[in-house]
């Protein structure tokens, strides 16, 4: 497997790292490597699911019950 070397790294970000490494329970190393693979693997995405899950609960359900005002078009027919 190919190594990768970083230079010139503040000593601000290898503290950093080495805390959220702590944080995580592993190893520097084991940490720079998850960082890079979530930053290059792409973004999430969540499934309707769990957007859902994040709604607030607010509201009664008639706050948002549809009403039929007669000025929109059918546009399914």
């Amino acid at each position: 497997m190919p190594n990768l070397l970083v230079r010139n790294v503040d000593e601000s970000l290898v503290q950093s790292l080495r805390e959220r490494a702590a944080a995580h329970g592993r190893s520097a190393e084991a940490e720079h490597r998850e960082i890079l693979a979530q930053a290059l693997r792409g973004t999430h995405r969540r499934s309707f699911a769990e957007v859902l899950l994040t709604m607030p609960e607010v509201g009664e359900d008639a706050d948002f019950e549809r009403t039929d005002d007669g000025g929109a078009p059918h546009v399914f027919g």
